[in-house]
């Protein structure tokens, strides 16, 4: 199964190189952008239009914290569905073999976000990843691994969630994908690694740059055999 990941194209999917022999995408949160509803939903319902349009067999989506308009039930799972795409929302789907779990939870980190958590609430929901998941989409990243940002004082910190971090370690899926965290001006994150005594890949799929939205899509995603 050879599978496209991306997350985080905030309205700029049309920029996108489109690669050649995919099986399978993975869409890990935040295809919109504004926290106006109205506007939000026109750009989520541009999204699913270029997804579904894809020629790619399968299509996995999850939201993001920008992607109000999916929290509103503006836009509803059975819009994607509808659409050929599957929507995941704290549970799993299975695929040629391969068991998915995805979430669009991401811990709370300021006023008026969609699918935020209190950080001490998340252990719960990262619980109910099911043992042998093959591959884990959520929108936030672990701790540790490709989240670094600047706190408002200019300071790196590591922004992922430390709880989720444990459970990928529990349940050691082939790939866990994910996005939130965007590479910046002298911090890449964009990008995937293989932690030492694990087989799992972490995929960070964000495709623009903090501070640099203007550009649009900087990146254009990862590509894995699984």
């Amino acid at each position: 199964m050879k599978i496209w990941h991306i997350s985080d194209t905030h309205t700029f999917e049309n920029s996108l190189g489109i690669p050649e022999g995919i099986d399978m995408v993975i869409f890990s949160g935040d295809c919109s952008n504004p926290r106006d509803l109205l506007i939000n939903e026109r750009e989520v319902r541009n999204f699913i239009s270029w997804f579904k349009s894809l020629p790619i067999k399968y299509k996995i989506f999850i939201a993001g914290n920008h992607d109000l308009s999916i929290e509103k039930r503006r836009v509803t799972p059975e819009n994607f569905t509808n659409n050929g795409i599957t929507y995941l929302e704290n549970n799993s789907t299975t695929i040629e073999g391969l068991k998915i779990w995805g979430s669009p939870i991401t811990p709370n980190f300021g006023e008026g976000w969609a699918f935020n958590k209190d950080r001490a609430k998340m252990d719960a929901l990262w619980s109910n990843i099911p043992e042998y998941t093959d591959i884990v989409v959520t929108h936030g990243p672990a701790m540790g691994v490709l989240d670094l940002s600047l706190d408002r004082n200019g300071n790196l910190e590591m922004c992922g969630c430390r709880s989720l971090l444990r459970h990928i370690r529990r349940v050691n899926p082939k790939l866990f994908c994910f996005g939130h965290i965007h590479s910046a001006k002298g911090i890449d994150n964009a990008g995937y690694t293989v932690l030492s005594g694990s087989h799992t890949i972490y995929s960070n799929g964000s495709l623009v740059m903090d501070g640099k939205f203007d550009y649009g899509a900087v990146y254009n995603g990862n590509i894995f055999e699984i």
